[in-house]
């Protein structure tokens, strides 16, 4: 990570990934699946060497195509959370297909570290209780980290009993 921005609400991180793909690590992940801890993320992927896939709605690994000059604009877990389970994050990985360098620049926004997470009051009606119980971003890090769920799988851990 080489920066940052912080607010009293949200913490800005920018991380730049180096790829360095030789013949032996072709056909290799550079990053497993996963989906982001962030509310969004914004990704500036490699505009020559490809290997962004992410998991489409019929749960399927699909390739992103490369769209010069583009950001993609990733849903994490917060997005998911903070919608009661409307919007959805997204599982996304990176395999490293050509032989080359391959770079991206991924900024995501979070919120601060101690900042209290409930689902937004807009998302929730009779037909919509809360899915998820209010916590501290802090605590989902923890969960996500010592569980080892990378997934998105630390959702169910934070589900409401309703």
């Amino acid at each position: 990570m080489f920066g940052d921005y912080s607010s009293q609400v949200c913490v800005t991180h920018f991380r730049m990934n180096k790829y360095n793909i030789t013949r032996d690590s072709a056909g290799s992940d550079g990053i497993g699946l996963h989906t982001d801890a962030s509310l969004i993320t914004i990704l500036q992927d490699d505009e020559h060497l490809g290997g962004l896939e992410i998991v489409n709605p019929s749960g399927k690994l699909v390739p992103v195509d490369r769209l010069p000059g583009s950001l993609f604009v990733i849903l994490g877990d917060i997005a998911m959370l903070g919608s009661n389970g409307r919007y959805r994050n997204v599982q996304h990985k990176v395999e490293c297909k050509d032989v080359g360098i391959r770079l991206s620049i991924a900024t995501f926004i979070t919120p601060s570290i101690n900042e209290d997470i409930e689902v937004h009051s807009k998302f929730i009606d009779v037909d919509h209780p809360p899915k998820y119980v209010p916590f501290k971003y802090e605590e989902l890090r923890r969960l996500r980290a010592s569980n080892k769920f990378y997934c998105g799988q630390v959702l169910e851990l934070l589900r409401s009993k309703n």
